[in-house]
C-alpha cells in the first residue's frame, strides 16, 4: 500500500496533527506480460453437489489478477446443465448466467465436480460435452470430481490425469484407458484436470503465470497470504513424515511400498529387505509411531483401499477382493467385517437402498 499527497501539517493546541488523503494505487500489468487483445473467457459448470472450495480457489485468483493488474485479464461465465440454481455441497445455492447449451466464446470449460458425482451423469451431458470438445479453440477441464465426468464422456481416453484421492482406486478401476496421476494438477495438452480444494488456487496461478507471469502470481500470492505456490507434481495427501510429526524416512518408504503393493502384497520380509532394516526394527518402528504392527498397517491399507471401491464402482464383490489382494471373498468379507463392522455386501446394500430413498424423494 502506498500513500501520497500528504496535506500540509496544522498546528493544534501544541501538537501537530497531519491531515492526508489516501490513495490506493493500482499495480500496472507487468512489463514483461504477455498481453492480450481481449480478458479471455472462462466457463464453469456447476454440477449437483459441486465443491464450493474448488470452484472458488478457481474463481478468487481471476478476481484479484484483474484487480492487480489494474485492467480486466479474465472474465468468467458460470453455467448449469439446465440454466437453473445449483446447490454445493455445503448447501449454499448459487445462481448461473445461463444454461450449458449457451456456452459461447469461452477458451476452457471448467467441469466442477463434487460429492456423488456418479449420481450426476446423463446423456445429455455427454451429448454437450462432446459436443463442447469438438471446438478447436476450448481445452475441457475438471475441478475435483469432474473428472470422473469427463471420463466417462470419453474425453480423457489416452491422456494423464487426476482427481481427488478418495476417487482415484475408482477411476483407474473404471477407465483403464485413463492415465490416473495423484499429481495436484495436470495439464496435457487440451485438456486440465484438479483434484480439488486448494489445489485449484495452485493450477489457477499456474494458469495465469503462463500468461502474464511470475511478477502478477507473486502479487496474487501475497494478498491470499499463499506461502508457497505449489507445482503440478506436490502429492494431494499430506507425507506420513509431517503426519508422524517427525522425520522417518524408513518407515515413510515401507508404508508407499506397501501403497504402491495392493492388488499384490509384498510379505514383510521382502518389504524390511527393500527398505534395509532387519523385519524386528521394522516392526518396533510401527509399534513406536503407528502403534501397530506392519501386517495390520498393511491390511487396513488393503481394507480402506477397497471400501473406496466398493463404494465408487458396481464391480463385484469377489472382483474388489482380488484387486485388493484377497485370495478369496470370505476372507476378504471376514476381514472387511473385522474392521468395519458390516458386511461387505451389507454396505453396498445400504448404499444402493440410500440412493433410492434419496431418488423417490427427488420424484416426490
Amino acid at each position: 500500500m502506498q500513500w501520497q499527497d500528504l496535506a500540509t501539517s496544522i498546528f493544534v493546541a501544541g501538537y501537530f496533527v497531519i491531515e492526508f488523503e489516501p490513495h490506493f494505487t493500482t499495480i500496472n500489468p507487468m512489463s514483461d506480460e504477455k498481453t492480450a487483445t481481449k480478458p479471455e473467457h472462462f466457463g464453469f459448470l456447476l454440477v449437483p453437489n459441486y465443491s464450493m472450495i474448488a470452484f472458488s480457489c478457481a474463481v478468487e485468483p481471476l478476481r484479484m489478477a484483474n484487480r492487480d493488474a489494474g485492467k480486466e485479464l479474465y472474465r468468467w461465465s458460470l453455467y448449469t446443465i439446465d440454466g437453473l440454481p445449483e446447490r454445493a455441497s455445503n448447501g449454499l445455492e448459487i445462481t448461473p448466467d445461463a444454461s450449458i447449451e449457451n456456452a459461447d466464446d469461452i477458451s476452457i470449460l471448467f467441469v466442477c465436480g463434487g460429492a456423488d458425482i456418479k449420481e450426476n451423469w446423463t446423456k445429455q451431458l455427454q451429448f454437450t460435452l462432446r459436443r463442447i470438445s469438438k471446438r478447436s479453440n476450448v481445452k475441457l477441464a475438471a475441478l475435483c470430481t469432474g473428472s470422473y465426468l469427463l471420463a466417462r464422456a470419453g474425453l480423457l481416453d489416452g491422456y494423464k490425469c487426476t482427481i481427488h484421492w478418495e476417487n482415484i482406486a475408482s477411476l483407474r478401476e473404471d477407465f483403464p484407458e485413463v492415465l490416473v496421476s495423484d499429481d495436484l494438477f495436470i495439464f496435457d495438452r487440451d485438456r486440465i484436470t484438479c483434484a480439488g480444494g486448494q489445489a485449484s488456487l495452485d493450477m489457477m496461478l499456474k494458469l495465469i503465470n503462463d500468461r502474464h507471469g511470475n511478477k502478477l502470481v507473486t502479487l496474487i500470492s501475497e494478498q491470499f497470504m499463499c506461502e508457497r505456490v505449489r507445482s503440478s507434481d506436490d502429492r494431494q495427501r499430506i507425507p506420513l513424515h509431517l503426519a508422524l510429526g517427525s522425520n522417518q524416512p524408513k518407515l515413510t518408504e515401507a508404508v508407499t511400498l506397501m501403497e504402491a503393493n495392493i492388488e499384490e502384497p509384498i510379505s514383510l520380509d521382502e518389504l524390511s529387505s527393500y527398505v534395509g532394516i532387519s523385519r524386528r526394527q521394522l516392526e518396533r518402528l510401527f509399534q513406536k509411531h503407528l502403534n501397530c504392527v506392519p501386517t495390520r498397517y498393511y491390511l487396513n491399507l488393503r481394507l480402506n483401499r477397497a471400501r473406496l471401491l466398493l463404494l465408487q464402482t458396481s464391480k463385484s464383490i469377489v472382483d474388489i477382493a482380488l484387486a485388493c489382494g484377497f485370495i478369496s471373498a470370505p476372507h476378504f468379507s471376514k476381514c472387511y467385517r473385522d474392521l468395519f463392522g458390516i458386511p461387505p455386501r451389507d454396505e453396498r446394500r445400504k448404499l444402493q437402498a440410500r440412493a433410492a430413498d434419496e431418488e423417490a424423494g427427488l420424484a416426490n
